[in-house]
């Protein structure tokens, strides 16, 4: 569900008509939904109530200051896998006991800051990075509390370049060395062992994945704790799908997911964390773009719009699909055609359709793209010296910039000359 609706023939997001915000801001740009964030994170809250649990939001779906802070105020913890995301989120006023650390490449740099400012754990994912967190932590006087990212050698059914949880992935250490590997923390100074963490891969839409990878993380529970380690936290990652086709995708819900761990591991005593980005995010945003041209080429025609592989880059890195909606609701009975959907950018692969049925459109109408909330503001870029699109969140029947569109100036101002020119 989300808050982007036809009302009296014109998409609203909550209580604003999306036209009026095109009309002050500019086209390209991203609208976000207070109402939608906020309640599909409460989702995942009420489906763990009554189990120990905390919901860190998985940041890097879409790490805005006002989606953070919005989300902080419901009471959720933060994802991070940087230390820009580290920052972002105790910037956004997020304590540092509330914010897990993730992600293969944490440098000694990202270590220190985040042992200084406070932190929930780090969730490990190779023994090297063991060893340089045990020296710094040492170094620094402390003790940093430590899962492992175990990698269950599980399918997860989704895209490639989205799954994380088999064994020829580049996350976490195999299952089988679990034990060994938690021996050696447990020789360490400044490393404490605290759980068990797993995250098996990204738009998921089956749960029989999870209760595998579940499973194996519930045996490794009772292994370690036979071995002697205090396992107090599982951290079960985050990955569940989202409904990127109206109508034709069912995704489980989060009151099935929290079903399924109470099933597996509610046994267990352990506090549950999960880490959902792309089930709070993702419908919460729309992408807003401009139809420049419409142009009739050899065969098919095509909607030439201002936005840009570089402001939603998912359909062409992962030929991902999303909803392309008019912002004037079509009138009954209008009859659709077939059009290739696609921005300015000088690639072929900027492409965000192929023959999508659309009703007929014309220069100056704007559209929407749905379920662009995740990963799309956050993996823009300048390419084509394109300016960063704005970000605009609604809430009720306000509307506020999140974040303003560059100037040229501004985008060119960045760039320094060597003395020599």
């Amino acid at each position: 569900m989300d808050h982007f609706l036809y009302r009296d023939g014109a998409l609203f997001a909550e209580d604003v008509p999306v036209a009026e915000i095109a009309a002050q801001v500019g086209t390209p740009f991203y609208l976000y939904s207070t109402a939608t964030l906020t309640r599909h994170f409460r989702l995942f809250d009420e489906a763990l109530h009554g189990m120990p649990h905390m919901v860190c939001y998985a940041m890097k779906a879409a790490s805005n200051q006002a989606i953070l802070k919005t989300l902080a105020d419901c009471g959720a913890g933060m994802d991070v896998v940087s230390g820009g995301e580290y920052a972002r989120a105790i910037a956004a006023g997020v304590p540092g006991d509330k914010i897990v650390f993730s992600g293969v490449g944490k440098t000694e740099e990202e270590m220190r800051t985040a042992l200084t400012h406070g932190i929930r754990q780090f969730n490990l994912e190779s023994e090297p990075e063991m060893e340089r967190l045990n020296r710094v932590a040492i170094s620094m006087g402390v003790v940093a509390p430590v899962t492992v990212r175990v990698n269950p050698d599980v399918d997860a059914k989704t895209h490639a370049k989205i799954a994380t949880g088999k064994s020829e992935n580049k996350f976490g250490i195999p299952i089988a060395r679990a034990r060994e590997v938690y021996a050696r923390i447990a020789q360490m100074k400044g490393l404490k062992a605290v759980g068990i963490d797993v995250h098996i891969g990204s738009q998921l839409v089956d749960l029989e994945p999870y209760r595998l990878a579940f499973q194996k993380v519930g045996e490794l529970t009772d292994a370690l704790r036979a071995d002697g380690h205090d396992i107090q936290r599982l951290d079960l990652g985050g990955g569940l799908g989202i409904p990127y086709t109206r109508g034709n995708e069912a995704p489980p819900l989060p009151m099935d997911y929290g079903n399924l761990i109470r099933e597996t591991l509610g046994d267990k005593g352990c506090e549950i964390e999960i880490e959902p980005g792309r089930l709070v995010a993702g419908n919460a945003g729309i992408m807003v773009s401009q139809v420049v041209y419409v142009k009739s080429g050899e065969g098919r025609d095509f909607l030439i719009l201002d936005g840009a592989m570089n402001d939603l880059i998912r359909p062409a890195m992962y030929d991902a699909h999303h909803d392309i909606v008019p912002v004037v609701e079509p009138a009954a009975g209008v009859e659709y055609q077939p059009y290739d959907i696609v921005g300015p950018v000088c690639e072929s692969g900027d492409t965000f359709a192929k023959q999508r049925m659309m009703p007929p459109l014309a220069e100056g109408d704007l559209v929407a793209f749905r379920s662009a909330g995740a990963y799309g503001a956050v993996m823009a870029s300048e390419y084509n010296s394109r300016p960063l699109i704005p970000e605009v969140l609604v809430n009720g029947d306000q509307f506020a910039v999140i974040r303003a569109r560059p100037t040229f100036d501004e985008m060119i101002n960045r760039d320094t000359l060597p003395e020599w020119l």
